[in-house]
């Protein structure tokens, strides 16, 4: 069988570093240099020649940076004569531009996905896309994986006899239906209209949540401009208590302070499928180290990768 090679981007260095612990192989050195007029290069400072490559990069801030990063990459493993380019993403940004919804904008979701196609990638594991059509943007395999199983073993741990979960939208509601499952719950959503990036209006929550636990479900936390919203609808409704979920938390603009007080938030839970700069009583961080692992070596291994959701 092919050797395995893992490769880190400048992204997150400790999900790397945890990924390879966990599969108990070395991480291969990446050297990055930086050109006075400002370009980047990549080298792969290890034998690539017939290895089965993965290459490990969320897409986080600074996106554009971390994305031509993970292309030089690619083209570096190509160029080295591997047998097969993985690229592991367990963040994929550009997977919120999925549609045109307003006349000449870009489809970067697709762009993005041909990038790596062109670059060397031969396939895809990412994490929890924004939109399920993002998964059909590529043109090579893609394992598209989901955090529900660790989120539901956390929130197993907590007194649920009087619990909900809910979805921000009718967009969420079967990933949000599927959770609750798991956990024996019923479900509810927000009917949402998303107005810009930094205005949505959530006119209704779809489901009983008066003096109800809730759990907040969602993929993505970015400026929370959702869940504060939400949140707004919930107190209208007579909430009791709210945790938030989401896979992703990237808490950008000091959404983590805003939401941590806000009083009837009783607990903020994400991975670390971006790094999480900031600590909070409220927060917890579950690790997705483990399954990414776990898919690698499927992978390399030729075995399934559906099964790890059974």
């Amino acid at each position: 069988m092919r050797e395995i090679a893992v490769f880190g981007g400048s992204a997150h260095p400790a999900l790397t570093a945890e990924i390879c612990s966990y599969l108990a192989v070395p991480q291969r050195p990446v050297l990055l240099k930086r050109f006075a007029n400002d370009c980047l290069e990549v080298q792969l400072q290890s034998n690539c020649r017939e290895r089965d490559v993965f290459l490990i990069q969320p897409l986080v801030r600074p996106v554009q940076e971390h994305l031509i990063e993970l292309l030089l990459m690619a083209d570096a493993a190509r160029g080295a004569s591997a047998a097969r380019v993985t690229a592991v993403i367990p963040h994929y940004a550009y997977a919120r531009s999925d549609k045109k919804d307003a006349p000449r904008i870009s489809i970067g979701g697709r762009l993005i996905a041909d990038l790596l196609v062109t670059a060397g990638v031969n396939r895809v594991l990412t994490l929890n896309l924004h939109s399920p059509q993002v998964h059909g943007f590529f043109s090579v395999p893609v394992d598209h994986l989901h955090a529900l199983r660790e989120l539901a073993s956390h929130f197993r741990q907590r007194d649920l006899s009087n619990a909900v979960v809910v979805s921000p939208d009718l967009g969420y509601a079967k990933s949000a239906a599927a959770f609750a499952r798991r956990l024996g719950l019923p479900v509810a959503a927000g009917a949402k209209e998303r107005i810009s990036d930094a205005e949505v209006h959530i006119t209704a929550i779809i489901g009983d949540v008066a003096g109800r636990d809730v759990i907040v479900l969602d993929d993505e936390i970015s400026r929370g401009t959702t869940v504060f919203e939400l949140l707004d609808r919930l107190r209208d409704e007579g909430a009791r208590s709210v945790a938030v979920a989401c896979t992703h938390g990237l808490f950008a603009d000091n959404a983590l302070d805003k939401l941590a007080g806000t009083a009837d938030v009783t607990e903020i839970v994400c991975t670390n499928s971006a790094p999480i700069h900031a600590e909070h009583p409220k927060l917890t961080v579950l690790s997705v180290g483990p399954a990414l692992a776990e898919a690698i070596s499927r992978i390399h291994n030729g075995e399934s990768v559906s099964a790890l959701f059974d």
